[in-house]
């Protein structure tokens, strides 16, 4: 039955007020949808399982931010590992579903941009990435692991 406030007044079988409150309608639903979101759904139907599930979505879904950005100016799936944790937070948070619906709405404006353009555009822009790939990866070696890919070339062709 419904309040004055619009909240449910949960009673049991005797008529006395349930104890639990909505959580036990919420579980009731939850187990009437199946898989995962089922699952979530009963997760949430509880105040400590709602607020546990955010902290963990938050963290794992910031690590795999942080981890492929990282990522991103080296050669390999930094933007992927991006898109994949915004899509983890975008289950708890509703900043970053906003976010991961943007970087969707960009990427494929951008895809449909280059598609439209000519070869020597299509060939222009792999050789920018490739030529940007090339510097970081040489930097990136050169400052961190004190490797010069040059200076080793030069004494692999002298031999």
């Amino acid at each position: 039955m419904a309040t004055s406030n619009g909240m449910h007044d949960e009673r049991d079988a005797s008529g006395r007020p349930s104890e639990t409150g909505d959580a036990d309608v919420l579980k009731d639903e939850a187990a009437r949808r199946s898989g995962i979101h089922g699952w979530l759904d009963g997760v949430r139907s509880t105040r400590t399982g709602r607020l546990t599930l955010k902290i963990v979505i938050g963290v794992i879904g910031s690590v795999l931010v942080v981890a492929g950005l990282i990522m991103v100016p080296f050669p390999g799936p930094g933007w992927l590992v991006v898109f994949a944790g915004l899509a983890v937070l975008a289950t708890e948070f509703h900043w970053a579903h906003r976010l991961l619906q943007f970087g969707r709405r960009t990427l494929a404006a951008w895809t449909a941009w280059l598609g439209r353009q000519g070869w020597t555009v299509k060939i222009l822009v792999v050789l920018a990435a490739a030529a940007t790939a090339t510097v970081i990866v040489y930097y990136g070696l050169r400052l961190s692991l004190h490797i010069d890919l040059i200076a080793e070339a030069r004494a692999f062709l002298s031999r």
